[in-house]
């Protein structure tokens, strides 16, 4: 006979320019303190919107790049220092592939229309694309300054993943041992199914809207996916996608798309987009990094990469 279904707790809502979902499984479902904690937890990814949305002139974000060129470093509080610090690991550790400042190419770059920009507008906007070029202060704690007017800041790719990993880590601090935290299929596993299996979760198919073109078995850690069909334009037959090269100012084209699982939604989606940059060379990369991975090449076949095995020790 078969058992009834374990009881769940749902809550969908949209943030950060995506649909969500926060899903605990489990005995956990059925305290009455969990409906407080799901709450909490779709509060505190609301409240990372609020703090890095570069479409809020009250964040952070907004006002760093407001007072670009100014001469004077903005003081930061301590969880946007950390998360800018490890945007510097990043983008040291990418050869400055991964840069939260390339966001100001998008200036040059429409993806709702159908012509290119011009080779002239990109050049234009180069010398305002380069992490390096922040100056970093101690006002008191940590503080920043963006040398030059009209640099600006996009934590596009880091915010959605801190998000997701801070609202499973609520929950999971509330006792909720099953389910997942979905913002836009950026996920982080509170733990697996009731009843110890690993959750059945679907890869999105690149070129077929709807379609899944992996599965992959996870019961903990993140899980992130970057790819060329979200945002995207076609001119002659080519498709010129929104994840940008900060160091030429053009689009990546080779994968299709990229998924990572790592311990961590914020690792996995760092990851997921560097490997996109590396076009050929992110399988090496990424089993270097000791993840696994899911890679769709530009003929549609997909790739598995595993962590590359641990060193021995000399003798």
């Amino acid at each position: 006979m078969p058992h009834p279904p374990a009881p769940e707790l749902q809550r969908e809502f949209r943030a950060m320019g995506s649909p969500c979902r926060v899903r605990v499984a489990g005995a956990a479902a059925t305290r009455p303190a969990t409906a407080a904690a799901v709450q909490a937890a779709v509060d505190e990814v609301l409240r990372l919107e609020r703090a890095w949305s570069r479409y809020r002139p009250e964040s952070i974000v907004s006002r760093l790049n407001a007072t670009a060129g100014g001469p004077e470093p903005l003081p930061l509080d301590a969880e946007t220092a950390a998360v800018l610090g490890f945007a510097d690991q990043l983008w040291h550790g990418s050869g400055g592939l991964f840069d939260v400042t390339a966001g100001v190419l998008n200036r040059a770059w429409d993806f709702r229309a159908t012509r290119l920009p011009t080779p002239e507008a990109i050049t234009a906007l180069l010398p305002l694309v380069g992490w390096g070029q922040v100056e970093w202060a101690c006002h008191g704690g940590q503080a920043l300054r963006l040398p030059r007017a009209g640099m600006a800041l996009d934590l596009g790719g880091l915010g959605k993943e801190y998000a997701a990993d801070r609202a499973a880590t609520l929950l999971m601090d509330a006792g909720c041992d099953s389910g997942y935290v979905n913002l836009g299929g950026d996920l982080r596993l509170l733990g697996p199914m009731p009843d110890g299996r690993p959750w059945h979760l679907g890869i999105v198919h690149p070129r077929q809207p709807g379609a899944v073109a992996a599965a992959v078995d996870l019961a903990h850690g993140g899980l992130a996916t970057s790819g060329d069909y979200e945002r995207f334009l076609e001119v002659d037959g080519r498709r010129y996608c929104h994840i940008l090269n900060p160091l030429t100012g053009w689009p990546t084209a080779h994968w299709q798309s990229v998924s990572v699982i790592a311990p961590a939604c914020l690792a996995a989606g760092a990851l997921s987009t560097v490997a996109m940059l590396l076009g050929p060379h992110a399988p090496d990369f990424l089993a270097g990094q000791g993840v696994s991975a899911l890679l769709i090449d530009p003929t549609g076949q997909l790739l598995r990469v595993a962590p590359a095995p641990a060193t021995p020790p000399p003798p």
